[in-house]
């Protein structure tokens, strides 16, 4: 479900709208000298803002789907690492060797990534800041690379199960880390398009709610106060919220 802020978004899009269709039917009535508050820029900046939702909406799905990919990834891999360590206790390794394999795995089981274990729905809005789950799962993938370091190094250890053997782990680290680097790519992208967004809809200069502002009260000063016209666009409602 889209926040309150996004929705705040469209809704100073669909009034920008709504301000163009009155100022359209003024006609050659007005003409103001301000290039940015003539009617083609109006219409130039209103496309460029439906343009930034659009972006924003797609990016988020994208980034939301990511998230989703790399919990299905990552699920299960707590008690891998411990199927990992009983198999190795199968083989001639010695305790040390033994031992070493069982600090990586406890570790791995010591680390959360809770605030993302739960499939997200794609239409949530991306969090405005990256949460410490990334860097939790930048752990577990270093803890599992080093309880294969460990398999790995032990000569003995040739397990005939295929999900065991330490090609299919190492393929199994290459994969989360691309999906965990998937992540933090998407949600850099988010980012930027909803800074982009926002230099659109709200620079203190050119932005669409500012650009709006300053069109209602150029109609004030052609139309007056208490013209009928005025009264048309004196209540459509813009505003800035906080970023």
């Amino acid at each position: 479900m889209a926040s309150t802020s996004e929705k705040g978004h469209a809704k100073n899009v669909a009034n920008f709208q709504d301000l163009i269709e009155f100022v359209t039917g003024y006609g050659a009535t007005y003409n103001p000298s301000k290039n940015s508050l003539k009617l083609p820029q109006l219409i130039a900046l209103k496309a460029s803002a439906d343009a930034n939702l659009v972006d924003v909406i797609a990016k988020n799905t994208n980034y939301n789907n990511k998230v989703n990919e790399r919990i299905i990834a990552f699920s299960g891999l707590k008690s891998f690492s411990t199927r990992l360590v009983n198999a190795l206790q199968t083989t001639d390794a010695t305790a040390e060797t033994i031992g070493n394999a069982k600090t990586f795995n406890r570790k791995m089981q010591g680390k959360k990534a809770s605030s993302t274990q739960t499939q997200t729905d794609t239409n949530t809005p991306a969090p405005s800041t990256i949460s410490t789950s990334q860097q939790s799962y930048d752990q577990l993938i270093q803890h599992l690379a080093g309880l294969n370091s460990v398999l790995e190094a032990e000569s003995s250890y040739t397990p005939n199960e295929t999900d065991l053997q330490v090609a299919t782990i190492q393929a199994k680290i290459a994969d989360l880390t691309a999906k965990n680097t998937a992540v933090a790519t998407a949600y850099t992208n988010i980012s930027n398009s909803r800074i982009a967004r926002n230099e659109t809809l709200y620079s203190t200069d050119s932005g669409l709610v500012q650009t709006a502002l300053e069109v209602k009260k150029y109609i004030k000063s052609v139309f007056g106060a208490s013209s009928p016209q005025y009264a048309q666009v004196k209540s459509i409602e813009f505003s800035k919220p906080r970023l």
